[in-house]
């Protein structure tokens, strides 16, 4: 059987500048070191900016290019602020892979969810993608184009009982995603999700501790076998944001191993 963690890069990315969010952990550093080595110029973007930097010098230290940002995805301004950025480092974006999230401080029933943590998802998991991508096709367009992909979720595609606030964000932001790919596709700008099952992450980890056995329950749930690396996560929207996906748009694709069919 292939692993898909030895494929041989093939320059999906030559030459293209991509942001990417959340990028010091799980499967936003795993997308810029992938991105990189298929040619991208990345833009590193998190809170941590000490994490950051040192994915940004592994990347340099191979020979790829790479900028980190500080960024908080509950507050729009700094999220207009970085993408202003980007256009100073590089006047252009050719991709973004909105993949910043937060989980659920306190996984439970629905009726048990506090309103604090409703605002935090609202704001992180849905309302800084739509104010990322806003900013994110202005600056494409004045390249003639690009391509976004967002990070979704499982959980958006089905009842959530667990994660009530999440799934719900989730799924709103699939609607949004599939809006901006109608809206932009005149414009030469393509816009997709991916939703990941489970994967071995540190929000998963975060879950497990707060809800001890969950690895266990979703990991028996998963047809293939097994939960997914970060990396085969990346791989995808590496290749939705690639040339080689040019027809596709307004998709949001399951990445969990068939736990959703």
């Amino acid at each position: 059987m292939t692993n898909t963690l030895d494929n041989p890069p093939i320059g999906l990315l030559t030459r293209k500048v991509v942001l990417i969010t959340g990028a010091s952990r799980g499967i936003g550093a795993a997308a810029a070191r992938l991105f990189s080595r298929e040619g991208a110029t990345v833009v590193l973007a998190a809170r941590t900016l000490a994490a950051l930097e040192s994915i940004v010098s592994e990347i340099c230290a191979s020979g790829g290019s790479a900028d980190a940002l500080a960024l908080d995805l509950a507050d729009p301004r700094s999220i207009r602020s970085a993408i202003d950025r980007v256009e100073v480092l590089h006047g252009r974006l050719d991709g973004a892979f909105n993949n910043g999230a937060t989980g659920q401080r306190e996984p439970g029933p629905l009726d048990t969810t506090s309103d604090e943590d409703i605002d935090e998802q609202f704001a992180v998991n849905f309302r800084s993608h739509w104010t990322a991508m806003t900013s994110e096709a202005a600056l494409m367009r004045k390249g003639g184009g690009g391509a976004i992909v967002n990070t979704s979720s499982i959980g958006s595609r089905r009842a959530n009982p667990a994660l009530p606030a999440y799934g719900a964000m989730k799924r709103a932001l699939n609607s949004i995603t599939e809006t901006a790919a109608v809206t932009w596709a005149s414009q030469g700008i393509r816009v997709n999700g991916i939703t990941p099952g489970g994967t071995s992450t540190e929000m998963m980890a975060a879950w497990e501790a707060a809800t001890p056995g969950i690895i266990d329950r979703l990991t028996a749930s998963i047809p293939i076998g097994r939960m997914a690396e970060p990396r085969e996560v990346a791989e995808v929207a590496a290749w939705l944001l690639s040339d080689r996906a040019a027809m596709v748009t307004g998709a949001i694709i399951p990445v969990d191993g068939g736990s959703g069919a």
